[in-house]
């Protein structure tokens, strides 16, 4: 077995490391939302934001993996972390670096693997975004590009960039957040001819509430909005705030009749949160609902446009009634 090399420059590394404050922090739904998206993407076994820390590597997320950290000198993103690009692992048991390797040999039987390294912002390497499997696996460029693209978004979470994926008051994907992130979920269900259905979903009567209740109650309402629709969409879809009212999910794997069902979930549970919040309004909504065929795909964007039609309609027929 070949131990990982020490970056030569790791004492800069280990205090930059340290000043994010990120070691053994519990763990965040903006991390575990994109290590869930790579799982699904890439069909593999196991996702993680992985942290390479002086003697071990410290997962941040994991998806797929009970252990919660392994010894650095065992590690696969111990290599990862001494290049430049992606540090790909096609079986494990052909390569003599990892042919003998307690993870390679025992639990959890890694074959591939494929890890991009994590940068802070002085460019320094932190750790990686890998995906493994107890399988050899190919790996397109078209996966190494989304792997990368995932990889940059977990670097804007730990920096806390202000082009954060996140929207800073739902929690939940923003615009940018969620272009990306579809594009390779729709790309993922062509590759493994799966359908998908996307939601644009706009609130109901919200300019009243601002009106009458104030802004912070409106920003409450979002927030609440926002926290059912976590809890109650499947944890691989992806739910998003376009921006205002603006609510967006895309349920990769679903039927349009699946994500109907889903949503019939969501009014029931959006239901009981107003009965038990008793807040002097009601949180309802409209939506259109679009669904994508493998062998007829859509790009995000015309689906987004499509549902946002659909969705208007509905809201100017409701206003007639």
């Amino acid at each position: 077995m070949e131990q990982p090399g020490i970056p030569h420059n790791e004492s800069i590394r280990l205090a930059a490391l340290k000043s994010l404050n990120v070691l053994d922090t519990p763990p965040e739904e903006r991390f575990d939302r994109l290590t869930r998206m790579a799982r699904r993407l890439f069909g593999v076994q196991t996702a993680l934001v992985s942290i390479v820390d002086e003697d071990r590597q410290w997962f941040k997320s994991r998806e797929g993996l009970d252990a919660t950290e392994t010894p650095r000198n065992i590690s696969f993103c111990g290599h990862a972390i001494l290049g430049d690009e992606i540090f790909l692992i096609r079986d494990a048991r052909n390569d003599q670096r990892f042919a003998d390797n307690p993870l390679v040999t025992g639990a959890p039987n890694i074959r591939f693997y494929a890890g991009c390294p994590l940068r802070a912002n002085s460019g320094l390497k932190m750790g990686t975004l890998c995906i493994l499997d107890s399988q050899p696996r190919d790996f397109t460029d078209e996966d190494a590009l989304a792997l990368r693209d995932l990889a940059s978004m977990v670097e804007d979470e730990l920096s806390a960039f202000h082009t954060s994926t996140t929207d800073e008051l739902t929690r939940i994907s923003n615009r940018r957040g969620f272009l990306q992130l579809a594009r390779y979920g729709l790309n993922f269900c062509v590759r493994h001819h799966q359908p998908a259905a996307l939601a644009f979903i706009d609130l109901d009567r919200f300019k009243p509430i601002n009106d009458q209740y104030g802004h912070a109650e409106g920003d409450r309402a979002l927030a609440a909005f926002a926290d059912v629709m976590r809890s109650s969409f499947r944890s691989t879809d992806l739910c998003a705030r376009l921006g205002g009212d603006e609510f967006v999910v895309l349920l990769t794997g679903a039927t349009k009749a699946e994500a109907e069902t889903v949503i019939r979930k969501f009014c029931s549970q959006l239901h009981d949160y107003n009965v038990s919040a008793n807040r002097g309004y009601a949180l309802d909504f409209s939506y259109g609902l679009e669904e994508f065929l493998p062998n007829d795909p859509r790009d995000v964007e015309s689906l987004l446009a499509a549902g946002d039609a659909q969705m208007y309609a509905i809201k100017a027929a409701k206003r007639r009634h």
